[in-house]
């Protein structure tokens, strides 16, 4: 079978150089190396310090790992919320964040905007009873994505908030300035080329100093994933259970391959290849923007509405040595999805509009 190129919005094609780190790790062993040794804590500490460096993350920020960035929405309203949480809606994943804040018994309010848009400053009324502002800063299920401005906005306008940001299909392309929220988290089949089963939570002092007033008031309930217990682990580099050991090695061997690279290059490029796919859909009558505002188009989940059988689109261009994603939930039988995340080259992407143009 011949190799092909994934360009599905995650999990997704393979960071380049992961085929190399993965024979290095299983030579080496990692996978059997205990969790509590100073091999692991190694590891934890080298995937972090350069996550630090990729991310420019100031030092008082923690770095802290789970299975998913799914599991991050739940620790988020377990540890941060005692009461109420506002949610930016824009699609399946940042209104599945507000779902949780709501079956965990807190009061869950939200600005839901049309599918294929984004709210506006003057769409919010967020009360100052909202303890936790959720922003999903690429919507996976759209393509829609937020200016860096907001996070501004809010930051500005919503001072009492904590601001937590849903990077899962952006982070590192976007140029977050971290003084401007509290959390951020992603997981690693996406952007970071990897296969699935990690999330990163980056968590900032105030939402610490929230988990802390939280467990003083006795709110906290006893499990193993307090944002405490996560602290203490962290601390000694390490996790509260047994992690995934090979993930986190392959996190930060492809963190360094990034930092050798150049995240300036790297997000040039994805400016370079976004701009590729949006032309691709302009030259072609059977595909059109799903998106109306050029602003809130993401660069790493392009998205376009299609009017020919998308299923035979996807078979044609798999045929070719190309795997795309059709559209999420109602959208999956009318839209195409291409992911665009720093393992697609250039090449690979201007090959990919290419077959498009010819099928």
């Amino acid at each position: 079978m011949s190799k092909k190129i994934y360009f599905t919005p995650g999990p997704s094609e393979l960071y380049f150089t992961v085929e190399g780190h993965l024979k290095t790790a299983l030579r080496e062993q990692v996978g059997s190396i205990s969790h509590r040794s100073q091999a692991f804590k190694n590891i934890y500490k080298e995937t972090e310090e350069n996550l630090r460096t990729l991310l420019n993350l100031p030092a008082d920020y923690k770095v802290f790992f789970t299975s998913s960035a799914t599991e991050i929405w739940e620790h988020l309203i377990r540890n941060c919320v005692e009461n109420e949480s506002y949610h930016l809606v824009n699609g399946a994943f940042s209104k599945r964040f507000w779902e949780f804040s709501g079956l965990l018994g807190r009061t869950n309010l939200k600005h839901e905007s049309e599918e294929g848009n984004g709210a506006k400053p003057g769409d919010l009324n967020i009360p100052g009873s909202s303890e936790l502002i959720g922003i999903t800063l690429n919507e996976s299920s759209t393509g829609v994505s937020y200016p860096l401005d907001w996070l501004k906005y809010l930051r500005s306008t919503y001072q009492e908030s904590l601001i937590a940001v849903d990077g899962v299909s952006s982070i590192p392309i976007p140029e977050i300035d971290f003084s401007q929220i509290d959390s951020a988290y992603f997981s690693v089949q996406k952007c970071f080329g990897l296969p699935a089963g990690l999330g990163v939570w980056l968590v900032g002092p105030r939402c610490m100093e929230k988990a802390r007033e939280m467990n003083a008031k006795g709110l906290l309930s006893a499990t193993y994933r307090s944002l405490l217990s996560l602290e203490k682990s962290a601390s000694n580099y390490q996790t509260v259970e047994t992690p995934n050991v090979l993930a986190i090695y392959l996190l930060g061997k492809v963190v360094i391959d990034m930092l050798v690279k150049g995240i300036d290059t790297i997000r040039r490029e994805s400016r370079y290849k976004a701009a590729v796919l949006h032309q691709m859909i302009d030259d072609l009558d059977w595909l059109s923007e799903f998106i109306p505002e050029k602003e809130l188009r993401s660069e790493t989940v392009v998205v376009a509405n299609c009017t020919r059988d998308n299923d035979q689109v996807v078979k044609q261009l798999e045929e070719a040595g190309f795997v795309i994603g059709k559209g999420y939930g109602k959208f999956k039988t009318s839209q195409l999805r291409f992911a665009n995340f720093p393992t697609h080259s250039r090449e690979q992407v201007e090959q990919l509009a290419d077959v498009m143009a010819k099928i």
